[in-house]
């Protein structure tokens, strides 16, 4: 894809730089050229052995107009391609987590957790269930909607019921694993079909993934990728859930063991699952202000930036003084030797005071300008996490609906 940089779709959408990956193509930056508005394009191989953009297409438009699902602006083939124009969006939850060193505080994975739980209920309430829930899947918008979460990545969702008769699909064994083995059910990982609850049981892992900053059976090596499947699977089961949780509140492990009872087409009960984790963070005193650990981090890292910068341009001003008064000193040592030139002549004092051509120094102003310029160039790379309009918000202990 890289020589076809140029390659527009839609007549009016042109390709930028790759920006991420699916778990079916590449994404990349793209420019509405009527509008300039950035976009994201998606694109798959027509030739790929299993084509699965057209079908991501069709459940987004599904989905479309729901909160959090990104609107899919144009599909087509383009050149070699099967082509997706979509919402450009922020960080993904995974980027976010590295850039706060792989550690939530609880205020964050509670924000998070009742935004992804109504998001995950809204893809059920479609007929769908994701069948990839991980961090990576979850992005964070830009804009006036930098604080809201957003679901993407719809190449493995499955239709999990009829949407007119809501006649749901039958129980079946020995399927092969779909999704992320580190978030997969543990009926997942036993080749059970897959249904709402192991959406759910998903995020639960995300959550204490989160909260411990790693799982239990991360980096565990094998020889063959079933073997490590194996291998996750039977530290899934043997790890309870109480020792996955120990040390965080009650109400994670209350989380998981209900989704782990659910029978295969039971329908989950969001309500009571969202309820848990908002008693608990209305308990705990936070507020829902929607300022996230990024934003602090952000914060705290450009007012340290900044502190810095000043430090260095008063060391720099200090220094230009100190020459200023060398040059001075310098001016007027000459002055004094000139008075007792042979001639009885005295040099001005305006050529006196004048050190030789090219030993002025810089002038201060510009100096400390190029400093700041210079300094600004190798500032640490931010993530784009949007205006954070949301941080004006008044503080209230009662979540607005649907974030």
């Amino acid at each position: 894809m890289q020589r076809n940089m140029d390659l527009r779709v839609g007549n009016k959408y042109r390709i930028g730089r790759k920006i991420g990956s699916g778990s079916f193509g590449d994404i990349y930056l793209g420019t509405n050229i009527v509008t300039n508005e950035e976009v994201a394009i998606k694109l798959e191989s027509i030739k790929a052995k299993h084509p699965q953009l057209e079908y991501e297409a069709k459940v987004y438009r599904a989905l479309q107009g729901g909160v959090g699902i990104p609107f899919v602006r144009w599909f087509g083939v383009e050149c070699d391609y099967n082509a997706m124009v979509i919402d450009l969006l922020g960080p993904s939850l995974e980027d976010l987590f590295n850039f706060c060193n792989r550690k939530f505080s609880l205020k964050t994975v509670l924000l998070l957790a009742d935004q992804m739980l109504s998001r995950i209920e809204y893809i059920h309430s479609k007929n769908f269930i994701h069948r990839d829930i991980k961090p990576d899947n979850f992005l964070m918008g830009i804009g006036k909607r930098g604080n809201q979460v957003n679901v993407i990545d719809f190449g493995l969702a499955k239709k999990y019921r009829d949407p007119r008769t809501h006649l749901h699909i039958p129980y079946r064994e020995n399927k092969n694993l779909t999704g992320t083995a580190r978030y997969a059910s543990i009926n997942t990982h036993l080749g059970v079909e897959q249904s709402r609850r192991d959406d759910l049981e998903s995020l639960g892992y995300v959550l204490m993934y989160f909260c411990r900053g790693q799982l239990p059976w991360q980096g565990l090596k094998a020889g063959t990728k079933k073997q490590k499947y194996d291998r996750i699977m039977e530290k899934k089961m043997t790890t309870p859930t109480e020792l996955l949780c120990r040390g965080f509140p009650s109400e994670f492990a209350i989380y998981l063991n209900y989704t782990r009872s659910l029978r295969f087409d039971d329908k989950p009960d969001y309500s009571y699952l969202r309820k848990l984790f908002r008693d608990l963070f209305v308990r705990d005193g936070h507020q829902y202000d929607y300022v996230f650990d990024w934003t602090v981090f952000k914060m705290e890292k450009e007012s340290m930036q900044q502190q810095q910068r000043q430090q260095q341009q008063q060391q720099r001003s200090g220094r230009d003084r100190a020459d200023e008064g060398e040059e001075q000193d310098f001016g007027g040592r000459m002055l004094a030797s000139s008075s007792r030139n042979p001639g009885g002549a005295v040099a001005s004092s305006s050529r006196a005071v004048m050190p030789p051509t090219g030993t002025m120094p810089s002038d201060p102003v510009n100096a400390s300008s190029s400093f700041r310029r210079s300094a600004s160039a190798t500032r640490t790379p931010m993530p784009a996490l949007g205006d954070n309009s949301g941080l004006t918000t008044p503080s209230r202990n009662i979540p607005p609906a649907n974030p």
